[in-house]
């Protein structure tokens, strides 16, 4: 009997154990499967994080600056994220990501951006700029910032600096301030009425080459049709500055036809040394119908006089279905325009697709291409064209592969800044730097990414009093680039 029992008490200590181990094993595999399931969950979280910084950061901010605080026009859930993502909204500028992404990457990437703006405002995001006082060292130069405002409200996007030293400053929704050299801000009335939708509103300012005479101020922006609220155009506006108002605005040019899109404006403003005003036009997202054809204004580059009369010597001057104001044409989304300092010629800026955003010089009657040649292709990234280069198309100077999303452009033409000088520099938008091509003539031979993560750098400007200025985004500010000597 006592072996028996004995021999019960084995078995059931042999049991005991087996179980055990079974729970042990059953734990583990647990345990296992849960540490694939995490691991499976960060790869997603990193693939969503990698498609948000590459296809989504440029237009809507590496920071998520456009979703924070956001007036929700089609809904803020995860499900209507990715409606969105998936369908697209063609006429205010977002494409449908259907075939770029699987119906999971859409859902993952929805649920990244909420998680990414949970309980986030905008001040936390002016808390997160890095700190960039002191001396900061780039490859040829030392040099400090000095912010001369961070109040700037909304989206700053053009400036232009007076005679006096004060500033000029658009803001996208819709208003003009004046800024003066201790950061004092001002808003300036006689504003003409601007349709901020969209990419559009009020963009870039300009002087005439004799304001101190006239004191004529030019304002490009959204304009509405009259008979029809809900199609708008790409209009300049010109008014005399008396004090802080505009007086006797009015328009002197808008690019026909009018269209239901909001996205796609352009739009920067420049004079050169003949007394010339430079418009640039975006396509509106309609690629496909405008920028090819030289009966409308829509993906040009105009030329105009000063009261918006059209120069007999342009190119397409009194001929029958041309629109006379078109100096050049085939562009996509120009928000970049400067003055050579030593050849007078205008250069040119745009945004391209996903890759693709290009430099050129403006000539009487170029062609520049868009969209039968690009380096980039559609955002979902399905190709826009096999070609890069056709005959009677111009090449750019420079082109970005990936997208910079550059936006207000100007050549270093003061005497403080050494080897800096007659260099071009270019503000991004998508990655938040400022970027110095470095120039041999009209040669690109270096490049130097300036102020990482300073922000959204909406316009660059040399100002007449020697001094580089860029205009910033997210918080709005004013920034002086000075030298160390």
């Amino acid at each position: 009997m006592k072996n028996r029992n004995t021999l019960k008490i084995a078995v059931l200590h042999l049991f005991i154990l087996a179980l055990i181990l079974s729970c042990s094993e059953s734990t583990e595999s647990n345990n296992q499967n849960e540490v694939e399931e995490e691991e499976e969950e960060m790869a997603d979280l990193a693939k969503a994080a990698l498609n948000y910084t590459n296809h989504c950061g440029g237009c809507h901010g590496q920071k998520f600056e456009s979703f924070i605080e956001r007036d929700w026009a089609y809904g803020s859930t995860s499900e209507d994220i990715a409606n969105s993502i998936t369908s697209g909204y063609e006429s205010n500028g977002m494409p449908s990501y259907e075939n770029a992404f699987t119906t999971q990457e859409i859902k993952d990437l929805a649920d990244y951006i909420l998680q990414e703006i949970e309980g986030k405002t905008k001040a936390d995001i002016e808390t997160e700029n890095p700190n960039l006082s002191g001396i900061i060292t780039s490859e040829d130069l030392d040099f400090r910032l000095e912010t001369v405002t961070n109040q700037i409200s909304g989206v700053p996007w053009g400036m232009v600096q007076l005679p006096n030293g004060d500033f000029l400053v658009t803001q996208r929704e819709g208003k003009l301030f004046k800024i003066t050299s201790d950061g004092t801000i001002f808003e300036i009335n006689g504003v003409p009425n601007v349709v901020a939708q969209g990419q559009g509103g009020l963009l870039d300012v300009t002087l005439h080459s004799d304001f101190e005479n006239n004191a004529y101020v030019y304002l490009s922006y959204s304009s509405p049709n009259p008979s029809n609220a809900n199609q708008k155009t790409t209009a300049v506006a010109r008014g005399r500055l008396s004090g802080n108002t505009l007086e006797a605005t009015s328009d002197i040019f808008l690019a026909s036809p009018y269209l239901t899109t909001t996205n796609h404006y352009g739009s920067r403003l420049v004079f050169d040394n003949n007394g010339y005003l430079y418009v640039t036009v975006g396509d509106r997202g309609n690629r496909d119908t405008y920028p090819q054809l030289l009966n409308n204004g829509v993906g040009k580059i105009h030329r105009i006089m000063d009261d918006g009369t059209i120069p007999s010597d342009n190119p397409f001057y009194n001929m029958q279905d041309h629109e006379w104001s078109v100096f050049g044409y085939g562009v996509r989304n120009p928000q970049g325009l400067a003055k050579h300092p030593i050849t007078g010629a205008i250069w040119e800026g745009e945004h391209g697709p996903r890759g693709g955003d290009e430099i050129n010089i403006v000539s009487s009657g170029n062609n520049y291409g868009w969209p039968v040649i690009t380096y980039g292709v559609n955002y979902n990234g399905t190709p826009i064209t096999d070609q890069t280069e056709m005959p009677g198309m111009e090449q750019p100077v420079h082109y970005w592969v990936p997208s910079i999303a550059p936006c207000g452009m100007d050549f270093m033409s003061g005497n403080f800044y050494g080897s800096w000088q007659n260099d071009l520099f270019v503000g991004s938008l998508k990655f938040r730097y400022l970027h110095r091509l470095k120039m041999n003539g009209n040669v690109v031979v270096g490049h130097e990414e300036l102020l990482d993560d300073i922000g959204r750098v909406r316009d660059v400007h040399m100002g007449h009093d020697g001094y580089l200025y860029i205009l910033v985004e997210g918080p709005g500010r004013l920034i002086k680039l000075v030298p160390e000597q």
